[in-house]
């Protein structure tokens, strides 16, 4: 699986790729989630222009997922990353988010973090075997910047199903 920044002109494929990643919510009874919007292409646009969006391609060099991240409280934030199901179950999600780690690294950035559901078994089970940590309310690791995006997520009816913030540290930065 090659891993490489993502084109303008592909942005609309990672559209598609996120609303097919979302239909196995429907299975359960997570509709909402399914049914909403991915991501803006203008916002999309500013995660590519940043450097910060990076696509997984199968050998045609055809996207199949997608990251895009941010940099919140000194650590790589998964802001999103989808896999369509026609590629999921290979590593890839998992290629996506260790070409971050090694992104992060570079940086001198000390973790990787993300929100997610916690009883979805392909959201906070599949990070706990990518060595995420669940972080708890008290957890010194669970920085402002995070709170701030889970009342974000709260304000946007994400919070209907329980959700966690999540942190992996990143092997060989100095935090």
């Amino acid at each position: 699986m090659r891993i490489r920044a993502a084109a303008s002109a592909e942005l609309p494929l990672l559209q598609d790729i996120e609303r097919a990643a979302g239909e196995p919510f429907r299975t359960l009874g997570m509709a909402a989630i399914a049914d909403d919007d991915p991501l803006p292409l203008d916002v999309m646009e500013s995660y590519r222009c940043a450097g910060r969006a990076w696509v997984a391609v199968d050998a045609a060099d055809r996207p199949v997922a997608y990251l895009l991240a941010d940099t919140v409280d000194g650590a790589a934030h998964i802001e999103q990353v989808s896999v369509h199901p026609g590629a999921a179950r290979r590593g890839v999600g998992r290629a996506l988010i260790e070409h971050l780690a090694a992104s992060a690294r570079e940086q001198g950035l000390a973790a990787l973090t993300l929100t997610t559901f916690t009883e979805v078994p392909w959201n906070a089970p599949y990070y706990t075997r990518l060595g995420f940590r669940p972080l708890m309310d008290s957890d010194p690791a669970l920085t402002e910047g995070l709170r701030a995006i889970s009342r974000a997520e709260s304000a946007h009816g994400l919070s209907v199903w329980p959700r966690v913030c999540m942190r992996r540290e990143v092997e060989g930065s100095t935090p």
